[in-house]
């Protein structure tokens, strides 16, 4: 006849002690021959997790382990490899390197360089009481630069230094000076473009001014 205190569960099984897991003597004479009655081969715990010792799938036994037990602690940091932070830091330098080459180039490198300079107008000369358009054309080698120059007229009058910046791979820059005559009758006419850096270069244009009412 089964006992109706027992579980109700097909898993659940219990789990036989040996003497020497009981600590202390039995209070009861009863107590005693009831332990002896059941004591029997030594239960060998069928697995260990850290201090607790555990007997089957349904009794646990909160005892002390008969052995030190020591847990795995948490794996060791890796290690970075040197050389590859080395290479990493290496590449940035060699960027850097360039960048800083390039710079120095543009700003120290090899100076812009003129060729030669033109000046034209229109060959009839402005109408009355109107603007002559006289056109320098420098060519240069197709370097960054700045032009630096100055028109003279043949009237004495003469211009501020004036700058045109030419940017790389440009090869030609235009210089533009409007000449605005008044009233009647005719005036010859020169205009000079003098080139003062990065070289000395002088080209100039003549024409007339012609109006005859």
């Amino acid at each position: 006849m089964s006992d109706p205190r027992a579980p109700q569960d097909d898993d659940y099984s219990a789990t036989v002690l040996g003497s020497h897991w009981i600590s202390g003597p039995p209070e009861r004479p009863d107590d005693l021959a009831a332990t002896r009655r059941f004591e029997g081969p030594e239960a060998v715990p069928d697995r260990v997790e850290g201090s607790v010792l555990r007997f089957g799938p349904g009794v646990t036994a909160a005892l002390a382990a008969p052995f030190p037990v020591t847990a795995a602690g948490p794996a060791a940091p890796r290690r970075r490899r040197r050389g590859a932070g080395l290479r990493r830091y290496a590449l940035a330098l060699v960027v850097l390197a360039a960048v800083v080459a390039y710079l120095a180039w543009q700003r120290y490198g090899p100076a812009l360089a003129v060729r030669d300079v033109t000046v034209s107008t229109d060959a009839q000369g402005p109408a009355c009481d109107s603007a002559a358009d006289v056109v320098a054309v420098v060519r240069t080698d197709g370097r960054p630069g700045t032009i630096t120059y100055r028109w003279v007229r043949s009237d004495g009058s003469s211009s501020d230094r004036l700058t045109e910046r030419v940017p790389r791979g440009q090869h030609e820059a235009r210089l533009h000076l409007l000449w605005t005559f008044h009233g009647t009758g005719g005036y010859p006419a020169r205009a000079e473009v003098r080139i003062e850096e990065p070289s000395r270069h002088t080209a100039a244009v003549e024409f007339s001014y012609r109006c005859p009412r």
